[in-house]
């Protein structure tokens, strides 16, 4: 796989095929990510998120595809991806009798490299209490453990599992200060998500994905956009709601003949559209992607 342009890519996916028998995994994937993007990767539960994932770290054999990272290949440069990438599970897993602090020297030491000062700024901004035992954690704080670990060396690149799942607002707020501390630094990020208003918020790119393929993959701003709208109209008492793609000449040619008491149109909600992009999926069998 090739670049035709001097654009530098931190993440470079060309038709990964995974299957796991007659189960789904994922099918013809094609992405690329720019160094210095923080880009979304959005899909429900089940959609095929992890499992791009852990193909992109070569936690998994694909049957099909190529997958280069940082400029590497996934499959015969693992070793090297791995010093420079930071990752977060999904689920946080860690030996339970283990103390925090413990935890997070022990990933340290596993890239051979001091990352103690970082660390200690990262619990402090995280209020880690590193004296507990990772048994006595809640989920939340389990979670705070993970994002140390992975952020602490200071990566080139973080990819990131549906990270703030079990965080509380605040903690919410303070790892994604965190995200956008480093990657002014020159971090590429990549989050999977199901939470479509913190990709809004934070990312620039995404990609949706549903059922194992992409839909599409573009600027989170052109994602955003939509003809879509949601309209209420009351009619002699009663409420009807309905979405609607058409022109406006169309609408009122819709409504021309109806009593109407009145008329609200609204921009949908960012969920609204995504559901939106699903269904138009599910109707046209649109792959979309790059």
């Amino acid at each position: 796989m090739e670049n035709k342009t001097d654009q530098k890519y931190a993440i470079e996916i060309h038709d990964l095929t995974k299957t796991y028998g007659k189960s789904r995994g994922v099918s013809h994937i094609s992405l690329m990510v720019e160094e210095g993007d923080i880009f979304g990767f959005l899909g429900p539960n089940g959609a095929g998120k992890s499992t791009t994932i852990r193909s992109m770290l070569g936690l998994l054999h694909f049957q099909k595809g190529e997958i280069r990272i940082l400029s590497m290949d996934a499959v015969k440069q693992q070793k090297e991806i791995l010093s420079q990438v930071g990752y977060m599970p999904s689920e946080a897993m860690f030996y339970p009798s283990m103390k925090v602090k413990d935890v997070i020297r022990f990933a340290a030491q596993a890239r051979r490299t001091d990352c103690q000062e970082e660390a200690d700024r990262i619990c402090d901004l995280l209020q880690v209490n590193k004296d507990k035992k990772i048994e006595e954690l809640s989920l939340g704080n389990r979670k705070k453990v993970s994002i140390v670990c992975a952020m602490q060396h200071k990566p080139r690149l973080l990819i990131l599992d549906e990270p703030t799942s079990g965080l509380d607002p605040l903690m919410q707020e303070a790892f994604f200060k965190l995200i956008l501390e480093y990657n002014r630094q020159g971090t590429t990020c990549f989050l999977s998500s199901h939470v479509l208003s913190e990709v809004k918020r934070y990312c620039k790119h995404a990609a949706i994905i549903k059922e194992g393929r992409l839909i599409r993959t573009d600027t989170v701003e052109n994602l955003s956009k939509s003809s879509l709208r949601r309209i209420k109209v009351w009619e002699q008492g009663r409420e009807k709601e309905f979405t609607y793609t058409g022109s406006m000449k169309e609408l009122i040619h819709k409504l021309d003949g109806m009593d109407i008491d009145d008329l609200l149109i609204e921009e949908p909600s960012l969920d609204e559209i995504f559901m939106h992009y699903y269904e138009e999926q599910a109707i046209t069998g649109d792959k979309g992607g790059e």
